[in-house]
């Protein structure tokens, strides 16, 4: 039978004990890292998803009014767009094809209603640059787009910009992911586009035979 070092076995448990709680410790600091608060990557977000409910929630509109978005879609079917802001050239682009379409939605039956994390002011400025009859409003705090699950951390180059395009609100500065939701009275999605490549919006050519698809349907 091999005989048992003894000098070597006492060194090795003293060097164990030294190291076993460093091992520990990086262990446990590792399970207490915090997870991040919202999504990284646009790529990372969950959004509701078609036949869920939206969630209740009040937006300002261009005046600084209090708009309960719930009553406002129980009015009437509603094609609800969220876009990032004024200031990106992507959106001004949509926004003035929405309103090249917003005679026909109506027409369908429809109201359009766009959501951006502009200020009133900011909405202001949008809807008469782009000469714009369709309703904005302002999720500055972004607090429905995280409800809606669309909202992720701004890369690191919209940092400086956010707080004052939002009046400051936007304090976790975040984006939402372009989305587009078709919306029945009750609320229910019937249809959505997200897209996390902001660069690509649904052609307002498409939104209109989507819509109409939908109507014929209900």
């Amino acid at each position: 039978m091999k005989k048992v070092n003894i000098a070597s076995l006492v060194a090795f448990c003293c060097l164990a004990m030294l190291i076993l709680p460093s091992v520990l410790k990086a262990q446990q600091a590792n399970m207490m890292e915090e997870k991040p608060l919202f999504p990284q990557k646009p790529e990372d977000i969950s959004p509701l998803l078609i036949g869920e409910n939206i969630p209740m929630a009040t937006l300002q509109d261009a005046a600084g009014r209090a708009i309960d978005l719930n009553k406002l879609v129980a009015a009437k079917p509603t094609i609800l767009i969220f876009y990032r802001g004024g200031w990106c050239p992507f959106c001004s682009k949509q926004l003035s094809g929405l309103q090249d379409i917003a005679p026909e939605l109506e027409q369908q039956g429809y109201q359009l209603v766009a959501v951006s994390t502009d200020a009133p002011e900011g909405l202001m400025q949008s809807a008469t640059k782009e000469k714009l009859s369709y309703t904005l409003l302002s999720d500055a705090d972004l607090a429905v787009s995280k409800q809606f699950g669309i909202a992720f951390k701004a890369p690191k180059g919209y940092w400086e910009m956010l707080p004052k395009t939002t009046d400051g609100k936007n304090v976790d500065l975040l984006l939402p992911v372009p989305s587009v939701f078709i919306l029945d009275t009750k609320g229910v999605i019937q249809f959505e586009y997200i897209n996390p490549d902001f660069k690509q919006r649904l052609s307002p050519e498409l939104l209109t035979a989507v819509a109409a698809s939908i109507k014929k349907d209900h």
